[in-house]
């Protein structure tokens, strides 16, 4: 039973946000057809991050997941992101429609990843660092997909847009089929008093920072890295090539930081929470330099380290809501949890919206080079946490 229905939110949160990065994947299809500014380039992505801020306070504040069964939150937000992203098909690509739907769609998959962890958690309680773990690398898997779904849609980027509206579609529809656990519990709305909370304890404040430095760098790495990888292998190979090669680059980068999500819950469940993400955000960080450092070079080299990139800059990110967990007041879990969430996020919207004007101006490898920053003030951060123990 706990087998099954884990198995199929697994599935149904991969299908789900495969939406989240589809602007991403086709970007260069689309620039084919209009000329987007490099602000509305970074709009279709970061228009996302935007929505999903506003869709996770807007959830926790009402309760939505309390109220009604969190299945058919899921089932509702996943359907309705799916038919929203449809707009994009008929939308000039980059105008104010096209962001708008983007926007929309970040809010509604806020019904997903928050709720599904909601289901996920309900069916542990000695394995929950597993469970996250596995529900954060089906988020990441998901992100990777659109990559993978645009290697096959060819150079019509329409067909990537519904091929992602229809797996939303499918995994709303899929998740009514999952049941709750036997640890499944109501936890009380937003409490506004968590705010104080964040900074006053020193231990929820020390893993915000730490969760915020990690934020830093994911989500600019996610959505451009493909667009990066492009310009880097476009000094070897041809445009198509390159294109097609950075989009591999993605996916498998991408989605091999979903495997590790899992593993990285079971280790820190024995050697520590704040080790784990130590671990992940030194070696995430000398990725990100090594990748500037070796950008235009022999195409295997700069293929190689991403995807290191990748594997280490995701499994750490389930382990910034424990440790906020583990250092909250009871009654404030939720709402700490929710806030910081809400704080990572909206940072993402900045880091992603600036990432490729930063570029235009001083270069790809200065900017992922500035990646690492995060990660540096992450590793500090978590360093005090730890000697608090």
């Amino acid at each position: 039973m706990k087998f099954r229905s884990i198995s199929l939110l697994l599935l149904a949160e991969v299908a789900a946000m495969s939406l989240w990065f589809v602007s991403a994947a086709i970007l260069p299809e689309m620039l084919r057809e209009a000329e987007l500014s490099p602000f509305r380039q970074a709009a279709l992505s970061s228009g996302v991050q935007a929505g999903f801020v506003i869709g996770a306070m807007a959830s926790a504040v009402l309760g939505l997941a309390d109220r009604f069964d969190p299945r058919r939150v899921f089932a509702v937000s996943a359907i309705g992101a799916g038919l929203v992203n449809l707009i994009l098909l008929v939308s000039v690509p980059g105008g104010g429609m096209a962001i708008g739907a983007r926007v929309v769609t970040g809010a509604l998959l806020a019904g997903v990843y928050p709720v599904g962890m909601k289901i996920a958690v309900g069916w542990g309680d000695r394995d929950r660092g597993f469970l996250v773990g596995a529900l954060v690398g089906a988020l990441t898997l998901g992100s990777a997909i659109p990559h993978l779904i645009a290697l096959g849609g060819g150079s019509d980027w329409r067909l990537t847009v519904i091929a992602a509206s229809a797996a939303s579609i499918f995994a709303g529809f899929l998740c009514l089929f999952v049941l709750l656990g036997p640890h499944h519990s109501v936890a009380a709305g937003f409490n506004p008093k968590a705010i104080i909370t964040a900074w006053t304890n020193k231990k929820v404040r020390l893993a915000y920072a730490g969760y915020l430095g990690h934020m830093w760098e994911l989500y600019a790495m996610w959505a451009w890295i493909a667009t990066a990888t492009a310009v880097s292998y476009s000094e070897s190979l041809t445009e198509f090539d390159a294109v097609y090669l950075s989009r591999l680059t993605a996916f498998v980068a991408i989605g091999a930081g979903g495997l590790t999500c899992i593993f990285a819950g079971s280790v820190a469940d024995r050697i520590g929470k704040a080790e784990v993400t130590i671990m992940a955000m030194l070696i995430s960080g000398s990725a990100a330099i090594v990748t500037a450092l070796t950008f235009g070079g022999p195409v295997w080299i700069t293929f190689v380290v991403v995807v290191i990139w990748g594997i280490s800059i995701i499994p750490d990110s389930a382990q910034f809501s424990a440790l906020v967990a583990d250092a909250s007041p009871p009654d404030q879990i939720g709402s700490l949890m929710t806030f910081q969430t809400a704080l990572g996020f909206a940072l993402t919207f900045i880091t992603v919206q600036i990432t490729p004007a930063l570029a235009t101006i001083f270069g790809w490898p200065v900017v992922i080079g500035g990646m690492a920053f995060g990660p540096m003030f992450g590793i500090v951060a978590m360093v005090r946490l730890r000697a608090m123990h």
